[in-house]
């Protein structure tokens, strides 16, 4: 044999090779062809017409479809003797048998490498013509114990189980190997396995991050005494998630920049994360299984962060993306209301909104035509909501008001950007020099409120300095509970009106749940410990729950200084 350098139009394949399905399914192969090379060389023997392709038939077929939109240069081939279909067969069937799929533990040993090395999941598919979900999928067997891995390899357990058992914590896989390993008892897989895994209907006292005597329900113990669990899951998750709570506290005080609570149940995919210390900017992560069991995951940081904070090292602008603490839609109701509330506090102020017209001719404005707002909403329930506001509706009777001054149509106020449907500008004026200066400055006012931008920095500088009573204008209702999505903010939301021990209790709940206490806070169901309670978006100045506001160009308010003399 010998090696020689033979072009693609000299290859062709041979009727002997053994494999005789799958040869031209390559499109993994052309993937991983493109991006690292051909590894191995052809198997090749002469024909009449150049070489026979005796071993290697899927590469060929790979470098083909790459040759389509490539140019490819000589391909490496080893070179056979001529007329041995023995040895060629032979050759073949020993290079298919050898390129067989490695298993799944195989394959994740040698993405936990690639890892190591500094490759990402979409780096692993990318090279090897995988999906991202398959490699994550191998990955999580580095959650596993070796004694299970090594009881899948000799199909002890079945791939199901294995899969399963990648969610659960080491204590869960050390009790179910015990299970498995005994010759009385069968180890539960499959859907037992699940259920015994996430039923959630067993607490062990064990799991309990707080003092026993705490708990004020029953104990229930084995015969044996050696195993006790609560028979009160409900009172066990108050007492834990305060534990959890005090938990964070107190890793934050120690100095850790950020301690993150996963959903319970919620996997926490370790191989995507980095040990980084504290100082270096690591997180703590806190897992909690559906048995009660919590895990803390101490100086851990994503690749993803890592490599966001080397490219803004290296002077790049891209950064790690914040999930902000409100949608647009509600932030979308906030500015709605809180505009409606200021505009109408502006009705009370005309020195003021003689000096807003003057300003807006100066500085202009996108709604300066003169025209009103049109105060656009971005779902229907939220057009629905406010028009239960207050304000809202105090306004809208001043502008027939005003209407009624000018012996105009009402609804032609509504329509000032409607140039058909604008009365003529001699007849206005002619109205306007029968008036009463006052009865000016009262129309001047009203089409001042009217233009006012919604979720503009301007409509949080007026709401301070005019006091805004947002309580008096707006109520709570359930749109904003249906557009509130933030549990952080929710939770913060708890601890203001049922108390730091409430939002503690609950501190892993749902949203749904930490909803139903603040409803039932408002309602007198339950008693709140903050009277008049109102959300901080609400508040004068408006605040958020988190550093995460996403409160846009209305923050902007904060930092502008404006002294306006109020009547």
């Amino acid at each position: 044999m010998n090696i020689q350098h033979i072009t693609l139009e000299n290859l062709t394949t041979t009727n002997i090779n053994v494999r005789k399905t799958g040869a031209k399914d390559v499109d993994a192969l052309v993937q991983s062809i493109r991006t690292i090379g051909l590894l191995q060389p052809l198997l090749v023997r002469s024909a009449e017409e150049g070489f026979e392709v005796v071993a290697g038939q899927r590469r060929y077929h790979a470098l083909c479809q790459i040759a389509e939109d490539t140019e490819i240069d000589p391909v490496p081939c080893v070179v056979m003797s001529t007329d041995d279909d023995a040895n060629a067969i032979e050759a073949s069937l020993t290079e298919n048998m050898a390129r067989a799929p490695m298993d799944e533990v195989d394959e994740y040993k040698a993405f936990a490498k690639l890892v190591a090395q500094g490759k990402s999941v979409e780096d692993i598919a990318y090279s090897f013509g995988l999906t991202e979900r398959m490699v994550r999928q191998r990955l999580a067997l580095g959650n596993l114990l070796n004694p299970i891995l090594t009881a899948y390899r000799k199909d002890q357990i079945q791939t199901a189980t294995l899969r399963l058992l990648t969610m659960a914590t080491k204590k869960q896989q050390k009790a179910w190997l015990d299970v498995f390993r005994s010759e009385e008892d069968h180890a539960p897989q499959g859907y037992r396995l699940k259920q015994w895994l996430f039923g959630g209907t067993e607490i062990s006292t064990e799991n309990a991050l707080f003092d026993l005597e705490s708990y004020a329900g029953n104990i229930v113990s084995d015969l044996f005494g050696e195993d006790s669990y609560f028979d009160d899951p409900e009172a066990f998750w108050a007492l834990q998630n305060v534990a959890i709570a005090e938990a964070k506290a107190t890793y934050l005080d120690a100095g850790w920049d950020e301690v993150i609570l996963l959903d319970v149940g919620e996997y926490f995919p370790s191989y995507e994360y980095v040990d980084t210390p504290k100082e270096n900017g690591g997180k703590v992560y806190v897992h909690i299984a559906h048995d009660g069991e919590v895990t803390f995951y101490e100086g851990q940081l994503s690749r993803k962060e890592i490599k966001a904070r080397e490219r803004a090292k290296a002077g790049e602008t891209a950064q790690t993306a914040v999930w902000p603490e409100i949608t647009k839609a509600m932030g979308n109701y906030l500015e709605l209301h809180r505009h409606a509330a200021v505009r109408n506090d502006l009705l009370s102020h005309p020195n003021v909104a003689l000096r807003l017209i003057a300003a807006h001719m100066i500085a202009g404005s996108d709604l300066w035509d003169v025209k009103a707002d049109h105060q656009k909403a971005a779902k229907p329930e939220i057009t629905d909501s406010l028009a239960t506001n207050t304000a809202q509706q105090a306004f809208e009777v001043e502008q027939h008001t005003v209407a009624e001054l000018l012996g105009l149509d009402g609804a032609l106020m509504r329509k000032r950007d409607d140039y058909n449907a604008r009365p003529d500008i001699a007849e206005v004026l002619t109205k306007l020099m029968a008036l009463e200066d006052t009865e000016v400055m009262r129309v001047l006012t009203c089409l001042m409120a009217d233009s006012l931008a919604v979720g503009t920095a301007l409509i949080e500088t007026l709401a301070q300095s005019f006091g805004t009573d947002m309580q008096a204008a707006w109520t709570i209702d359930e749109t904003f509970f249906d557009l509130m999505r933030d549990k952080e903010a929710l939770n913060g939301m708890v601890a203001e009106i049922a108390g730091d021990s409430a939002a503690k209790e609950h501190v892993t709940a749902t949203a749904k749940t930490q909803k139903a206490i603040i409803k039932a806070c408002l309602d007198g169901t339950r008693i709140a410990k903050t009277e008049n309670w109102i959300p901080r978006y609400m508040a004068v100045p408006q605040q958020s729950y988190t550093e995460r506001s996403g409160f846009g160009a209305i923050a902007e308010a904060a930092e502008v200084e404006v002294a306006i003399a109020a009547e």
